[in-house]
């Protein structure tokens, strides 16, 4: 049987699609979504303490955020896992590399203007009080992600409770 180029293309095209249906990525509550925000603004911070010399702040963030930024890790992870299985390491490597290529993209861009810009991110933060916080403040913070995460339908979103308070710390 031969193919004529439209259906060897109508295949190929199909083949494509179904490959695309195989793997495309599970949805993302708000728990994965707060993850990807923290993730994005702790490169932030490491960005700005590599460029504008600013270790010692970075350092006390992660000093005090310890914790909560390990939790926010391990969700990170575990959204990379059911998306991607056992390729998730990868793919999560992928993504903490892409996230800073985009934030020094940024900065770049930023040129000289940059460290002014974003040295007070570091007081920003410290004034946070928990995770709580710190998330809700990521979130508003709204950087570019090197990843488009579809957002997962809530079947009862007013009855939802906190999903990270100072109590469950």
């Amino acid at each position: 049987m031969r193919l004529s180029p439209i259906g060897l293309i109508t295949l190929l095209a199909a083949g494509l699609f179904s490959a695309e249906v195989a793997v495309a990525q599970p949805c993302a509550n708000a728990v994965d979504q707060g993850a990807f925000d923290v993730a994005a603004l702790k490169s932030e911070l490491m960005l700005v303490a590599l460029t504008c010399d600013r270790r010692d702040e970075y350092n006390q963030f992660i000093t005090r955020f310890r914790p909560d930024l390990a939790r926010e890790e391990r969700a990170l992870n575990a959204w990379f896992v059911r998306a991607y299985g056992r390729g998730a390491q990868k793919q999560h490597d992928d993504y903490i590399t892409n996230l800073a290529n985009v934030g020094s993209e940024s900065g770049l861009q930023r040129g000289t203007l940059f460290c002014s810009e974003h040295v007070k991110l570091f007081q920003s933060v410290m004034s946070l009080r928990d995770i709580g916080e710190l998330v809700s403040f990521a979130q508003q913070q709204n950087y570019p992600q090197p990843i488009v995460l579809q957002t997962c339908a809530e079947a009862r979103p007013a009855a939802r409770k906190p999903l990270r308070t100072a109590e469950s710390r």
